[in-house]
Parts: C-alpha cells; structure tokens; sequence
C-alpha cells in the first residue's frame, strides 16, 4: 500500500477549500488537486452547503472579446503575469493570487465582479493554447486579451474607444427606472405635500408599470 504524506494531503485540501470559496467548479478542483471526486463532492457540500452546478465549462473564446467582459479580464491576465515575473509564483498559486488581488480591487473601487474564477481559470488555459494573447492598446499602452489569429495593426482598447452602447445592460436599465421612480415621487410629493410618502412612491411605481399605447400618425 502506497503511503501518502499527510502534510501534501492537508496542503490539497486546503487549496481545494480555497478554489472553492473564490467560485471554482468541481471539473477546476479535479484539475488542480489530486483529491478524488468523491471527497471533492464531499467538500465542496461542506464548504458551500450545496451540490456543485453541474454542466460543461465554458469553452468559447468569444466571451473575453465583449466590451465589459474584456476590460476585467485583460485587468487580471496583466496582474497575473506581474506576479509571475515579480512575486517568481507560477501554475494554480499564481491564479488564485492574481483573483483575489482582482476582487480587492472590485470592492475597493466599488465595481460589480464580471470575471468568475472559472472564467479566470479557462482564460489561462486559452493563452497556454495560444488561442488568446495581449497586444498593447496604441493609445494608452495596457495590454489587452485579443484572439490570437485577429489582426492586431493599430489596436484600440475598449477603454479608448468605448462603444456607442458599452454599460447598456439589464442591470443599468433597472437602476436608471429606479432612477425614473425616484424623481416622479420626489416631484409629486413636493406638488402634494400633505400625501404620505409612500403613496407616492407606490403610485410613481403603478405609473411607471403601465403600458404605453402609441398612437398612429
């Protein structure tokens, strides 16, 4: 029977707890741990109080091109490879490292997190295939994930040339109707300062929700 070092075995568990409280999948603890999947199941259930999500990883390159998606992942690949040339730390340490340094600077910035660790995970994979790479913005000089096989003569990050519809998400939509609401109760309550607030918030709301009937022309 084939002894097992203790100290190597605590180490795998404690790195498989770690991937797993930064969002890793279960296929990502396979991959970097030497645990079986059993006792990986096992852990995951214990650290997170549910069962894994199952399905495939993802897989296309395509996500990291869009505009917001592109920004946090190029913010990370440059803190990844700064600590790999100045911090000498490589493989699944220098990933976790580079992900959480990414996350302090989400909260300390007050940014919504874009990049999974998964995500994180599978970009290093794409540019150890050579199927992504970084080419320097022409204008501000920070590298950027490109595809590999793209022309990249006179490249313009999507910070210097951001698109006509960049942050136009369902998440910005909502806050702008909540935006919306806000300032019809703030003018009505001020045109109707006897009725209670929060009839006035309730009725911006019900004004709000209702259709809009277009009258032809």
């Amino acid at each position: 029977m084939r002894n097992k070092s203790v100290v190597t075995e605590a180490r795998q568990i404690q790195l498989a707890i770690d991937l797993v409280n930064l969002g890793a999948r279960l296929q990502v603890l396979e991959a970097e741990t030497n645990l079986s999947r059993e006792r990986l199941l096992k852990l995951y259930k214990e650290v997170k109080g549910v069962s894994p999500p199952k399905g495939m990883l993802p897989f296309s390159t395509d996500w990291f091109m869009s505009w917001q998606p592109n920004i946090h992942s190029s913010l990370f690949i440059d803190t990844y490879r700064y600590l790999g040339e100045h911090a000498k730390i490589s493989g699944i340490e220098a990933i976790v490292k580079a992900y959480t340094l990414y996350l302090e600077h989400l909260q300390v910035n007050s940014l919504e997190c874009v990049l999974s660790f998964t995500r994180a995970w599978s970009l290093i994979r794409f540019l150890d295939a050579k199927m992504l790479t970084t080419v320097p913005c022409t204008e501000c000089r920070g590298h950027f994930v490109v595809h590999t096989m793209d022309l990249h003569k006179g490249y313009v990050c999507g910070l210097c040339n951001v698109p006509s519809r960049a942050g136009k998400t369902r998440q910005a939509a909502v806050a702008a109707a909540a935006a919306a609401v806000e300032a019809d109760a703030a003018i009505s309550a001020a045109m109707q300062p006897q009725a209670p607030l929060a009839n006035v918030v309730i009725g911006a709301a019900q004004r709000k929700a209702q259709p809009r009937v277009r009258v032809p022309a």
